[in-house]
């Protein structure tokens, strides 16, 4: 748990800061002047369809709902819960491509995930597996959450009440439902979603009501009239009425949604109210996108899971890319990783000496305050694109201790002991490299005024000591871009000349600090072998 009570200065600043988390807790400040009556916790609340495997974007809505809750929190001192609810007792209603044995799931189509047997082989059902898998990523960045299964609180009895609610007020929801159907949907169309007494599929077929206050319905199933009872797990509701059910049974205050659901939220919402609650407060954000501009979708996989992420860049910068824009639709792929560390690195050396105000509409402040943590100090002694550009280099088969003596001899004493953080980051920099820079590397001959302007560069190194500092390596390095017997139309083309013909690639770092920590006589050798 943070703590609920901040300094003064933050507390101030969070009660006027613009940063959209502290915009978003005012909508309950709002909502609740004098706070929740009672002194209950005001509910935040994340759904979650375990119908295909997390990717980022589950991740991303709960870490900004979080990022909302302590918002709130600093604002008012007031206590929060959050829950995490899967929708496992929906129907699989197709298989998802990123799963072994389509086979098996497909003759298990129109069941309850809860029901469907695990492809993985590792748990009790798919839903299982997959509620299992988001657990364990929102456990390890430290979120604190309760964990609510639909199947559960269906079986159990515990929305039973509330199902009778919605069975007393079918109409009304039918009138605010019919109208946005097709004609063809709306001829079958009924809140509720029995599950058959004989196959276990979850029926789309029009249901009657019977006796409310006994939870009894009506419908057809394989030619036959059926008459059961909604409770205990003997039925679902639609998901537009089951989101505005749990909205009152619950008492939700806040649940963010993608923009693609905001016609949906306007009829839960109005479910909500027929219900006798009220819809909560929330953010809708913009989509996440793969690299071709395309929606990522859990069924098709085609955005990255939490594990890639890790794989190549920081819990940290994973986190500072979901809170940047939270209404802008933004590209999510491999290629954006480097650039997020980075940021996330730059922003976070910037906060100890910001004022409270610029603090709280740091990124860095939302990322760590998420998870309960303090702002860390330590200041990283190389960026991360200098290190993949080491990396680069030194090529793939380089280990790891190779590349710690490296950087040895550019920070005194560095090592794994030292420098932990950058630890990890040495083995994001080698899957990165080795993955996604290595195969496409291409280091070309140089060309025209290039050849002249390297065989420069090799003699001014020459003439440096060992220990010569990054500026005066890179103020060398900016005459020679600037004499114009080298015919280079501004510094960029021969920035890239360096790029392209010495590390391989278009773009790359600061080529003072690069060469200050490659070594002067190892980049001599780069150069001599450009000229060879």
């Amino acid at each position: 748990m943070t703590d609920l009570h901040p300094q003064p200065s933050l507390r101030e600043s969070a009660l006027t800061s613009k940063a959209w988390p502290f915009e978003e807790a005012r909508k309950l400040v709002k909502r609740y002047p004098d706070g929740k009556p009672g002194g209950a916790p005001v509910l935040f609340e994340t759904g979650y369809g375990p119908s295909g495997l997390p990717h980022i974007g589950t991740f991303n809505e709960v870490l900004r709902t979080t990022m909302v809750r302590r918002a709130y929190e600093q604002m008012t001192g007031a206590p929060t819960r959050l829950v995490a609810f899967s929708d496992d007792m929906d129907g699989l209603r197709k298989v998802p491509d990123n799963v072994p044995n389509h086979a098996m799931l497909t003759e298990y189509l129109g069941k309850p995930l809860t029901d469907v047997p695990d492809p993985f082989d590792k748990f009790e059902s798919f839903a299982h597996h997959n509620n299992a898998m988001l657990r364990e990523f929102l456990d390890r960045f430290g979120f604190e959450y309760e964990f609510v299964s639909s199947t559960e609180r269906y079986k159990s009895g515990a929305f039973d009440e509330a199902l009778k609610n919605v069975l007393r007020h079918n109409q009304d929801i039918l009138d605010i439902m019919l109208p946005t159907l097709r004609a063809e949907r709306a001829a079958t169309y009924s809140p509720f979603l029995p599950v058959s007494p004989t196959s276990g599929v979850v029926l789309q077929v029009p249901v009657t009501v019977v006796d409310a206050d006994a939870g009894l319905v009506s419908f057809e199933d394989d030619g036959q009239t059926i008459t059961q009872s909604v409770l205990g797990g003997g039925a679902k509701l639609q998901w537009k009425v089951d989101w505005a059910m749990r909205w009152v049974a619950l008492g939700v205050d806040y649940e963010m949604y993608g923009k693609d659901l905001t016609d949906s939220g306007v009829q839960s919402g109005k479910i909500a109210k027929a219900l006798g609650g009220r819809k909560p407060e929330g953010l809708i954000y913009e989509m996440f996108l793969d690299e071709k501009g395309e929606k990522i979708s859990k069924s098709k996989g085609n955005g990255l899971s939490l594990d890639q992420w890790l794989d190549y860049g920081s819990e940290e910068s994973l986190a500072f890319f979901a809170y940047r824009e939270p209404k802008a639709a933004k590209q999510l792929h491999i290629g954006v990783i480097p650039k997020a560390v980075d940021e996330y690195l730059q922003m976070r050396g910037n906060y100890p000496a910001q004022d409270a105000e610029k603090k709280l509409g740091n990124p860095v402040h939302h990322v760590h305050v998420a998870r309960g943590q303090a702002i860390p100090a330590a200041e990283l002694p190389v960026t991360f694109g200098l290190l993949l550009n080491l990396v680069g280099v030194m090529g793939a088969d380089a280990s790891k201790d190779q590349i710690w003596r490296y950087l040895g001899q550019y920070v005194d004493g560095a090592d794994a002991t030292t420098h932990p953080e950058l630890d990890r980051l040495i083995d994001n920099a080698m899957a990165y490299n080795r993955d996604y820079v290595a195969p496409t590397l291409n280091r070309r001959k140089p060309q025209g005024g290039e050849v002249a302007a390297l065989a420069d560069l090799d003699a001014k190194l020459a003439a440096l000591p060992a220990d010569a500092s990054a500026d005066d390596i890179q103020n060398i390095v900016y005459e020679i871009g600037k004499n114009e017997a080298y015919n280079f139309e501004n510094l960029r083309d021969w920035f890239k000349a360096l790029y392209e013909t010495l590390l391989g690639s278009s773009a790359g770092p600061r080529m003072g600090s690069f060469i200050a920590l490659f070594g002067i006589d190892n980049t001599r050798r780069l150069i001599a072998e450009a000229l060879a």
